[in-house]
């Protein structure tokens, strides 16, 4: 697979808690040099890196991060301002304890009403795979498709692990047509990223995949 197609798949994440303006501007820079899907970085940089953008890429941020015990109308009020902001695409985290007590309808309407705020804004659900049983992640399947979202989220990169090549074949066997898969947390390689892609995978959180591309690159001197 040709390392472009890779980079296109790519949102270029940085949502550490210290991360810093200039940080910020960098991954924003490296994603444009690349030619990434978008930047994934924390709600209080979403205008400020869209500003700086000037619609070179769209801004991706992330919603009841990275708990998800957000309540709703919080995590409804944090999408609204972050697409007033420039944010383009969202990426919410489900409430788990609600699924480990099986509430599903109530997970359901909670990405219905995030859905609704997005508008025409892509919405991807982070379901935290290594947290769940395998039944939960098929049920989950289901929930995300029956609520309209965009794309299922293996992690959020700040839990127990990423993602896995499993959790991407489980989601392709039980997503509805429609739902796009994204694979985050771990990716540390091109053979990871190219394997998560052959699987299904359209989308990959990770800042590792073009920080490598860069080193390579400076290595040469050609970066």
């Amino acid at each position: 697979m040709d390392r472009n197609d890779i980079f296109k798949t790519v949102d270029h994440t940085l949502l550490t808690q210290g991360a810093t303006w200039a940080q910020i501007k960098e991954i924003c820079d490296d994603a444009v040099a690349y030619g990434a899907a978008s930047v994934c970085i924390p709600p209080s940089y979403v205008k400020r890196a869209w500003e700086y953008l000037k619609g070179k890429m769209p801004v991706c941020t992330v919603i009841g991060f990275p708990n998800g015990y957000n309540t709703t109308k919080t995590k409804v009020f944090e999408t609204r301002d972050a697409i007033e902001n420039g944010a383009e695409e969202i990426d919410m985290v489900i409430n788990i304890g609600d699924l480990k007590d099986r509430n599903y309808e109530k997970i359901q309407a909670e990405i219905e009403e995030i859905k609704a705020a997005c508008g025409e804004k892509v919405l991807k659900v982070i379901i935290e795979t290594c947290l769940l049983t395998e039944e939960e992640k098929i049920r989950m399947c289901q929930v995300v498709t029956e609520a309209g979202a965009d794309f299922i989220k293996t992690s959020t990169g700040f839990s127990t692990a990423g993602a896995t090549f499993d959790d991407i074949k489980l989601f392709a066997a039980h997503v509805g047509p429609g739902v796009k898969m994204k694979a985050a947390g771990g990716i540390k390689s091109f053979e990871d990223a190219e394997k998560f892609i052959s699987l299904g995978a359209s989308r990959l959180g990770t800042s590792r995949i073009v920080k490598l591309a860069k080193a390579e690159q400076i290595e040469e001197g050609s970066y």
